[in-house]
């Protein structure tokens, strides 16, 4: 007789503490019941997984999904849907939507909005504002809250709190991790005469290394005086990971395979608008700058900061062209890719995609694969070559800046919550297992 909820994976390359072994996976009733070689159990679906790798599931942690308010951009299930088919099994979702995240009624909204719709796991941030900053406690008792989200410099939405005092009372009185858009406001407004019309290159000149670093010192210093713990999000900047080399006690930071893998003023000339992004691709010092942060277990997590906009809309001549650009459906291949062409360790990928979103943030029960814990996995072919290309991206968006990029990994197959939701690529689209996520 067949065990029912229950799938088994045999002959699989497993990521378990730090190295890679073949073994089997018997997952039942939406958990890994057991890891070993040669399980036998017959069992409703059983899949020969000869030839792929499969790791804990990989999470990421900085999604736009632009629901409610801009749905020809994207929505909870066409973000998901592009999730799932790179091998992503969790997102944080920001919060800086039409209207925007920041009441309780508005949250609960969002939570509505995405049961039985999402394809992948979910969590959704609180937006942090002047009026809100001294009532934050609530935040707690909502239901897959990840944390509060706090833009201090401009960017899409109207989520915005430039008064430092405001800033302060945020991270003072927030019960949850407080992630942050790190760029000073009174500078960028400061700096507009920067800003040349058609000229995209001038992007990261007006949000110059100053914007980013000045705004991050001060943050980090808000975080130590009330011993509270902030994240900052897409680091940019070289500046900003020395300062935080020997500095790091009541911070966490976040980096974007974008800032790891382009850079100006190439970027900007291949791709014009396409490239632009806040804050904004810089350098190639910069990025050799953050990818020593990344080696150097500075840099915490990497998440997509998955920010889609129409082609049509990207392509406005600068500066009317949006900052933002998808990367929910690449960032597990480009940063698996990285690893093996060994800029990076299996381990420390891991670490970035799985274990450290989970410790952070406190995401029960996943980010490893290992015995009790709920069966989310990531499943590529290993030095398979692959194309990423437009035709592939399920966001709304329909493009990726890294069209035409070739990696030694293939997607192939993504679990959630026990259930299969890609297999050799196809995605079951009749249902939807995402879950929203627990947090400690």
């Amino acid at each position: 007789m067949n065990a029912k909820n229950s799938v088994l994976l045999k002959n699989a390359e497993c990521f378990i503490k730090n190295n890679f072994n073949k073994l089997d996976i018997y997952i039942k009733n939406n958990l890994i019941h057991k890891i070993d070689t040669n399980i036998n159990i017959k069992t409703e679906n059983t899949y020969d997984c000869t030839g792929l790798t499969i790791f804990p599931g990989f999470i990421d942690t900085q999604v736009h999904f632009r629901e409610p308010g801009n749905p020809e951009k994207e929505t909870l299930e066409s973000g998901s849907k592009s999730a799932v088919l790179g091998g992503i099994t969790s997102v944080f979702e920001m919060p800086n939507t039409s209207p925007p995240t920041d009441t309780k009624e508005n949250f609960e909204d969002k939570l509505n909005r995405a049961k039985d719709r999402m394809f992948c796991n979910y969590a959704f941030y609180f937006g942090a504002t002047e009026k809100n900053s001294e009532n934050l406690e609530f935040v707690n008792n909502l239901e897959a809250c990840c944390g509060i989200k706090m833009f201090v410099g401009s960017s899409t939405g109207n989520l915005l709190i430039k008064n430092d005092k405001y800033i302060e009372q945020v991270i003072k009185n927030s019960p949850k991790v407080v992630a942050i858009h790190s760029e000073d406001e009174n500078m960028l407004v400061d700096r507009k005469n920067f800003i040349k019309k058609g000229d995209v290159c001038s992007h990261y000149e007006w949000r110059n290394i100053d914007c980013a670093l000045n705004s991050s010192k001060k943050l980090i210093s808000y975080a130590k005086k009330h011993k509270k713990k902030i994240h900052i999000l897409h680091i940019s900047t070289k500046e900003e990971i020395e300062y935080a080399r020997n500095n790091k006690e009541y911070f966490t930071l976040e980096a974007t395979p974008q800032h790891l893998t382009l850079h100006a003023p190439e970027c900007y000339e291949r791709l014009n608008t396409l490239a632009q992004m806040n804050p904004p691709i810089r350098t190639k010092d910069h990025l050799e700058g953050i990818w020593k942060g990344v080696q150097d277990n500075i840099i915490d997590i990497i998440g997509s900061d998955h920010a889609p906009h129409t082609l049509e809309q990207k392509k406005n001549e600068y500066p009317k062209s949006p900052s933002g650009m998808p990367g929910v459906q690449t960032i597990g291949l480009i940063m698996s890719d990285y690893a093996l062409q060994k800029k990076i360790s299996f381990q420390r990928l891991v670490d970035l995609l799985c274990k450290n979103p989970c410790k952070i943030f406190g995401i029960k029960n996943r980010g490893e694969i290992m015995e009790g814990n709920i069966a989310d996995l990531t499943i590529y072919k290993m030095n398979e070559p692959y194309v990423i290309k437009n035709n592939w991206i399920a966001s709304k968006s329909g493009w990726t800046a890294f069209d035409g990029m070739k990696v030694n990994i293939s997607p192939f197959g993504t679990i959630i919550n026990g259930n299969v939701a890609v297999w050799d690529n196809m995605l079951n689209d009749k249902i939807r297992f995402g879950k929203p996520l627990a947090f400690n």
